[in-house]
């Protein structure tokens, strides 16, 4: 009965943790983004640093709240843990790179059902390609992952099945955006659809490449680089919206790839284990 108290408290807490990440992220950009471009006309560039503010709002929340997450364990025991993995290289360079190539994939086939070239979809964009990096680095793949991978993924691991709690994860991260696809979406009407339903599939197949390497590497190193491969792409792309109705397949089967491989790993002992 105590036990069952206890997790009871637990979930409370975690549900309480999502709903404020929630309310905290979408005050920040409809207020300080918003206030900034419709008071101020901000620049570009001013709008890009203020997003990247507000991508860091899981990781402010989790801190702030931390005490009352996890009273028995200090923040510093909490960001040691994170990141208490060993970073080899293939872990470091493999998902990445396949996430790069799935959506490199993605516009090749796109490219010849328009007939198009293939580089006719990329554009350097509005900054140089260090600047893009570098603002695509210190947003959401350092802002989000304590919060998101940190704490949210250990705490729906300890409740349920793996895939399960992948695809839970994966909804509450996917559904966090939602602000986003209103104020900084180019697409409206029907084009919505296939958007956010490619939102929601391709960031639960992230969520699932992720976790699969987070089991048996337990350092968020290597979801900051699977989380920055896959949105550095973007800053570089032109793309209509079959864009994402095919990028939903590609990334269907790179999940199902990495499932198949943690399967076939299952018998080994997992890093996380380790470290605690």
């Amino acid at each position: 009965m105590k036990q069952r108290k206890q997790r009871t408290k637990q979930q409370s807490k975690v549900k309480s943790y999502v709903v404020i990440a929630y309310l905290v992220f979408w005050a920040m950009v409809l207020f300080i983004c918003g206030g900034a471009s419709m008071l101020f006309h901000a620049s570009p560039l001013v709008m890009r640093i203020l997003s990247n503010i507000c991508a860091w709002s899981p990781t402010m929340v989790v801190l702030l709240m931390w005490k009352k997450l996890r009273p028995e364990q200090s923040r510093k025991e909490f960001i040691k843990e994170a990141f208490c993995g060993k970073l080899k290289i293939a872990g470091l360079l493999v998902p990445p790179m396949l996430i790069m190539g799935g959506v490199l994939i993605t516009v090749w086939i796109l490219s010849f059902l328009e007939k198009n070239s293939f580089t006719s979809y990329f554009t350097l964009g509005g900054y140089s390609l260090w600047t893009s990096v570098f603002l695509s680095l210190l947003s959401g793949p350092t802002g989000e992952e304590l919060g998101w991978r940190g704490y949210l993924r250990v705490e729906l691991n300890r409740k349920y099945p793996f895939l399960r709690a992948s695809i839970y994860q994966g909804l509450i991260w996917t559904f966090w955006h939602t602000v986003l696809w209103f104020v900084d979406s180019d697409y409206t009407g029907l084009t919505m659809i296939p958007y956010m339903l490619s939102n929601v599939i391709v960031i639960t197949c992230i969520t699932i490449v992720m976790n699969v390497v987070l089991e048996k590497h337990n350092n968020l190193v290597y979801a900051v680089s699977i989380h920055f491969a896959f949105n550095i792409m973007y800053c570089f792309l032109q793309i209509p919206i079959w864009f994402y109705v095919i990028l939903c397949v590609v990334f269907v089967f790179i999940a199902s790839g990495f499932l198949l491989y943690r399967q076939m790993d299952n018998g080994r002992e997992k890093t996380y284990e380790l470290c605690r």
